[in-house]
């Protein structure tokens, strides 16, 4: 079963998205903050990641960066969630090797799903 590690402090939002990937068969385990998603993406290398970019201790921008430099990390599928729509931290986030990249706005759920199952079957 592929697994999908969702970093995120909205407690309802990641409830939701991971709800709707278990439908799909998709195994999820759920991050609230930037630290402890860096653990857990060094621990459990899931199979994708779903990155807020504000939150907590450690935002996921310094969460990406951080996994970029571990030998797993620095090839980790990264999908990042953000209530930003700004070009710098598109720019940001290319740089960074994550290529895909949702404002919270202009997504329903079932975008999310789609682009998980599309980006597990690369």
């Amino acid at each position: 079963m592929k697994e999908v590690l969702v970093v995120e402090d909205e407690v309802e939002l990641a409830e939701v998205i991971a709800s709707q990937l278990k439908e799909e068969k998709i195994g999820v385990r759920i991050a609230r903050d930037g630290v402890e998603g860096l653990e857990m993406a060094l621990k459990l290398h899931p199979d994708l990641i779903l990155l807020d970019i504000i939150m907590p201790k450690m935002d996921g921008m310094t969460m990406l960066a951080h996994l970029r430099k571990d030998s797993w990390g620095k090839d980790a599928k990264v999908i990042l969630l953000t209530n930003l729509s700004d070009n710098e931290k598109v720019a940001e986030a290319i740089k960074q090797q994550s290529y895909d990249y949702l404002v919270k706005a202009d997504w329903n759920i079932r975008d999310v799903v789609k682009l998980v199952k599309e980006k597990l079957e690369e």
